[in-house]
């Protein structure tokens, strides 16, 4: 028997994020970016854990008290001190949704594992922190980004498959 015994949606992913490296930046270097370059900030030194090899960047943005152009160098550690927020906050979610899974479905679910799907699964390192944290099998779906989209596609093309994975 298939189905949904428990069901989250994080948005605390990919926007929030770049929020939060946003953030970082202005308070620690007095920098102010645009978002898209706290999502290339994100992509190139974001990571959930440290790397074998630390990366850097240079970022330009403005001096927040000052007003001019400025260029700062900062690292994947800056980074992963930047998302150390939102990172607690999808383990904290992960072990909350464990608990409230129905504990004879708990062993399928150490057994299975879990899938992580959107654009924050793509963050380095981030299906193996959560492994670490959690004990859990983690796995990243096979194309994060469209994985949700193409799931409701099939949804829609056979609606007896609604009844076989929904909850009720």
């Amino acid at each position: 028997m298939a189905g949904t015994v428990y069901g989250r949606s994080l948005r605390v992913a990919g926007d929030a994020m770049d929020e939060a490296i946003l953030v970082y930046l202005r308070k620690t270097f007095n920098l102010h970016i645009g978002e898209r370059t706290a999502q290339q900030i994100k992509f190139e030194l974001g990571s959930a854990m440290p790397l074998d090899e630390p990366l850097q960047m240079d970022v330009k943005g403005r001096h927040v008290v000052e007003g001019v152009p400025r260029t700062v160098t900062i690292t994947d550690a800056d980074v992963r001190a930047a998302l150390s927020e939102p990172l607690r906050q999808i383990v904290q979610a992960v072990r909350e949704s464990l608990e409230r899974v129905p504990p004879e479905l708990s062993a399928d679910i150490y057994d299975r594992g879990v899938v992580l799907t959107g654009g924050g699964a793509l963050l380095r390192s981030l299906d193996k922190r959560l492994r670490v944290e959690t004990g859990l099998p983690v796995l990243v779906a096979e194309n994060p980004l469209t994985s949700v989209v193409l799931g409701a596609g099939m949804i829609l093309k056979d609606f007896s498959l609604l009844r076989r994975v929904s909850a009720n």
